[in-house]
């Protein structure tokens, strides 16, 4: 589940004390690797479903949300200027502009892809450290990463993979980090090996960094099953790459095998030499630096207070739906109540497990207070009708016909936008969370009606 919302700020120090001109570039919001374009620095906040910008002081001044954005892991400058390339969790690579708007959508190249690209043009994609969708097997002559061209498509493969002990662990054992640097030299530093790898634009290995962590290298393994859960045993080791203003690399990575606490390693990107290392701890931090390597590390929460709230947005394009009696259904109907409006299908596995959800939510309110309109994206309409005669759902139900997606933009189901009394969304919400995410938003509800 992802919901996306429609005090003084706090910078401890490390080197420096003024930033050099141009100021600050965000390198690292949390665990997520940000970019600079422009004066701007982009970074994505995934809990909220948005893109955050912040100028030279670190000082957050704009924020990009909305269906497209479900739940963005990193931030790549493109050669296009104004243009964003942005990881989704599933792998999924967008390309927006600094206005939010989508020019183009990319599929992954592996079960989950990260992006990184220079903005000299070099674009690259690797296997996701924050998502492992499957386990499957590779051969040993899969590529470790792909070089992508401006529509995403791979041109050709660089390196070889390493294939573990257990070869159906090889997505996670070659899962890592990556950065491009503006010579087109590229960073890699896998998931769960001590290493940090630096190749040149044609591929060949120019080095090999270690901390000394771990005296053997161990693969990740399987453990016996917990129940129906599937347990693995791995060390967490490298988190996310930049390229900082100053030329070196920085390098986020775990302080324990858990990856409960990070450090900060910065290395020289002509040696591979290991500069500094800097513990980070457990509270979520963000990590700056300036052309002249002054670092600022700050906490990310106190970082965001400064962020003004941003006024709603209509909720669009209205709909005339028919229901299940053939009637035609406008969203102005809903006009005046606080509306969940929900999409689904009947061949959406969390569907079936939000519905009871929804019914008991919809219940607690007063009809002039709160409605639901749950709008099915089914082409099958048996299959739709089937689904509702076994759920039995007391709100109602509105045929879309299989054309919201394209409607909508949003990238699966279920996907819900609460609405206010005026129509205006208050938050999205991707996915279905379980009890807790109802609890949450039953709250948002009861003060979204008491609100004047």
């Amino acid at each position: 589940m992802r919901r996306a919302p429609g005090a003084v700020l706090l910078l401890l120090l490390i080197a420096g004390c003024r930033a050099a001109p141009g100021g600050f570039t965000l390198l690292f919001l949390g665990r997520f690797p940000a970019a600079r374009v422009g004066r701007l620095s982009w970074a994505p906040d995934p809990d909220r479903s948005r893109l955050i910008a912040f100028d030279g002081a670190l000082a957050p001044v704009r924020t990009i949300a909305g269906p497209d954005l479900t739940s963005p892991m990193a931030v790549a400058p493109l050669r296009e200027g104004d243009r964003l390339l942005v990881t989704e969790r599933t792998g999924a690579g967008l390309v927006l502009d600094t206005a939010g708007r989508l020019v183009r959508e990319w599929q992954s190249p592996f079960a989950a892809a990260i992006y990184a690209a220079s903005p000299a043009g070099t674009i690259v994609a690797a296997r996701s450290p924050y998502y492992i969708p499957q386990f499957r097997a590779e051969s040993d002559t899969a590529p470790l990463l792909d070089l992508l061209d401006t529509l995403g498509r791979p041109v050709a493969g660089l390196a070889t993979i390493h294939v573990p002990a257990t070869p159906f662990l090889a997505q996670l054992a070659n899962a890592g980090a990556v950065a491009v640097a503006a010579d087109g030299a590229i960073y890699f530093a896998p998931l769960v090996r001590d290493e940090i790898r630096k190749y040149g634009p044609g591929g060949d290995l120019r080095w090999t960094a270690r901390r000394g962590l771990f005296r053997a290298e161990p693969d990740p393994e399987f453990l016996p099953p917990r129940g129906r859960e599937i347990r693995v045993k791995s060390a967490l080791v490298n988190i996310a790459l930049a390229v900082g203003p100053d030329g070196r690399l920085y390098a986020l990575g775990s302080a324990d095998s858990a990856a409960t606490a990070l450090r900060l390693d910065v290395l020289d990107t002509a040696s591979g030499s290991i500069l500094a290392t800097r513990q980070l701890g457990s509270v979520p931090t963000a990590v700056a630096v300036d052309r002249s390597g002054a670092l600022r590390i700050a906490a990310v929460d106190t970082l965001l207070a400064r962020l003004a709230a941003p006024a709603r947005e209509p909720f669009g394009p209205p709909f005339a739906l028919p229901d299940l009696a053939g009637d035609t259904v406008t969203l102005a109907r809903f006009a005046g109540t606080v509306t969940l409006v929900n999409f689904w299908a009947s061949w959406c596995d969390p569907c079936r497990e939000e519905f009871p959800h929804m019914a008991a939510l919809y219940r607690e309110f007063d009809r002039k207070d709160f409605a639901i309109a749950a709008i099915s994206d089914d082409v099958d309409q048996a299959r739709m009708r089937g689904f509702v005669r076994e759920f039995r759902p007391p709100f109602p139900i509105l045929v879309g016909g299989g054309r919201m997606r394209a409607a909508y933009r949003y990238r699966g189901l279920p996907y819900s936008v609460l609405l206010d009394r005026r129509g205006r969304v208050v938050e999205r919400i991707f996915g279905f969370g379980g009890p807790r995410e109802f609890a949450e938003l039953r709250a948002t509800i009861a003060k979204e009606i008491a609100a004047p």
